[in-house]
């Protein structure tokens, strides 16, 4: 398994994913040896992956988690394919569960200034607040997943241009615009920036090393928390608030999907939907035949 989780890595998967992965692939092999000595990989088999499966179910787990669990047995067995240790991969005969198609939840505009404007104004003190706002302003403006943030570097940003390098999925890499707002606080941050030496990260912790992803959603739920009283807003909910912000004001889809850094336009549409909502809304509130 180790193997595996070392080809993950070098894949570029991140820490996050890698972490779960080995979780998952742990509890299997716990799941396994209920029974007396785990099998190996060329004993496991469809009817063995279904009845782990439903064990899965019995203990009332989401199918978003038996989905990645699956998932993670799955792209184990593949490399044990590439690795001549199986014929073939019995996973890819188990179907995915299926999972309701939910639109996330996203800050109003209004709740996002507040955010926004309510760091800025020191209301709620910390001992890094440059770095803080900046975080949180880099998040919104450009609508970058955390790892994406967290995994900046100085040498991302053209500060004259006004744009920032930004690693995404695959290690696919795309531009992207920063506001002007966005680059001053970020300025200001990287002048008073203490790291250790030779640290290339935008974004450091309180011992001047790279900020985690998890440092990175801690400071936004202390946030929200204290100047929202939301504890379930994360760094997600400012990148769904970007994309469906510049789509109520008119902005094309196909753009916002380069800058979200999305492969399909379809991951993208989802944010069309939340509109569609709220026109209905409006027109329910309105019309007079709506009632």
């Amino acid at each position: 398994m180790g193997a595996y989780l070392d080809t993950l890595r070098r894949a570029s998967a991140s820490v996050h994913t890698v972490r779960n992965y080995a979780s998952d692939l742990e509890q299997f092999h716990d799941y396994l040896a209920l029974a007396g000595e785990p099998p190996g990989p060329a004993g496991i088999d469809v009817l063995l992956i279904r009845e782990w499966m439903a064990s899965l179910y019995a203990a009332d787990l989401a199918r978003v988690t038996i989905r990645r669990k699956l998932s993670a047995l799955r792209g184990f067995l593949e490399y044990c394919v590439r690795e001549a240790l199986i014929a073939i991969n019995p996973a890819t005969l188990v179907l995915t569960p299926k999972i309701p198609k939910k639109l996330p939840d996203v800050p109003s505009e209004d709740q996002t200034m507040a955010l926004l404007d309510g760091a800025e104004s020191g209301k709620f003190p910390r001992p890094h607040p440059q770095r803080d706002q900046a975080l949180l302003e880099m998040l919104y403006g450009c609508g970058v997943r955390v790892s994406e943030l967290v995994g900046m570097n100085l040498s991302d940003v053209d500060f004259s241009a006004g744009w920032v390098r930004v690693r995404g999925k695959r290690k696919k890499e795309r531009q992207v615009p920063i506001p002007e707002q966005a680059l001053s606080i970020l300025k200001s941050w990287i002048e008073v920036r203490s790291a250790q030496p030779g640290e290339l990260a935008i974004f450091v912790n309180h011992r001047g090393k790279r900020l985690t992803d998890r440092g990175a959603s801690l400071i936004v739920k202390m946030y929200s928390v204290a100047l929202l009283g939301d504890s379930a807003m994360h760094p997600h909910s400012l990148r769904h608030a970007y994309a469906t912000h510049l789509l109520r004001a008119g902005a094309d889809l196909r753009a916002i999907q380069e800058l979200l850094g999305h492969a399909s336009l379809s991951t993208t549409q989802k944010y069309t939907q939340l509109t569609l909502l709220d026109l209905m809304k409006v027109y329910d509130a309105a019309h007079p035949r709506a009632k």
